[in-house]
């Protein structure tokens, strides 16, 4: 049976307020939609809040279209700054987990224009048949002939490798924008024993990360995200503290306005 997201692990409790415990925190790890943005648009209070963290915020997204530089080009264009040195994304992480576990390996990159970019770069092949991977990622131009092709090279013997299992992620106005996993679970549904490495949260890749770049520990660090299931969880499951926002019942905040001292 397909699994698309961890279940959440209970979310911490403590007599501190967010805010001082961000206050206090040597780096701030946050969520990008749903918790600073909707549609790289920002929400109320994001951006005061990346000004007031400054150099100890860092994105952790599992967005899969952009790389950093675009992305934090777009975002400044709505008064969220955030440099691209900040911005983990699990799939620029994806590609390069291949590359460094495939070195040189032929890809069929299901996926934006950016991760076939940044596959060439390191080395790896982009192509379309007698693949050694397949690379999922939110794919708009997903069809059943891309469908058809991933499940004829998964079942020649290609190693299947996803961003996220993320079913959808908020977009604006309350609407949902489909996501990975719900690729993922088409093309599970053809090939159920396929195995899947997931690289995006809740899995621990993209957090080691920001930390590496944060220079600091698990303890030392703070994750903010609206998803309990994967931001949360995830955080929790590496020993570091978590702030769940958003309209979820069990949120300690509503928004970014909230978590400024």
């Amino acid at each position: 049976m397909l699994k698309l997201a961890e279940p959440p692990a209970p979310i911490r409790t403590t007599p501190m307020a967010p805010s001082e415990r961000i206050a206090g925190a040597r780096a701030v790890l946050c969520d990008l939609d749903g918790c600073l943005a909707e549609s790289n648009v920002a929400l109320p209070g994001a951006a005061a809040l990346a000004q007031a963290l400054g150099e100890r915020l860092y994105i952790v997204s599992n967005n899969s279209t952009h790389d950093p530089i675009g992305l934090s080009q777009e975002l400044a264009l709505h008064g969220l700054v955030v440099p691209p040195h900040r911005i983990v994304l699990a799939g620029l992480v994806t590609v390069e987990t291949i590359a460094r576990r495939r070195p040189g390996a032929r890809v069929l990159i299901a996926g934006s224009s950016v991760l076939r970019a940044r596959a060439h770069m390191l080395g790896l092949t982009p192509a379309a048949r007698d693949v050694d991977v397949v690379l999922l990622a939110r794919d708009t131009g997903f069809d059943y002939t891309r469908l058809e092709a991933i499940v004829r090279e998964l079942g020649a013997g290609a190693e299947l490798f996803a961003t996220n299992s993320d079913v959808s992620h908020p977009g604006r106005h309350g609407r949902l924008v489909p996501e990975t996993g719900c690729l993922l679970a088409a093309v599970r549904a053809c090939v159920s024993e396929a195995p899947c490495t997931v690289i995006g949260k809740p899995k621990p890749a993209l957090y080691e990360e920001a930390l590496r770049r944060a220079g600091c520990s698990p303890s030392e660090a703070i994750m903010v995200g609206d998803n309990p299931a994967t931001d949360i969880s995830g955080a929790l499951l590496l020993g570091m503290d978590a702030i769940l926002v958003g309209r979820h019942p069990l949120a300690e905040a509503g928004g970014p306005s909230e978590l400024i001292a």
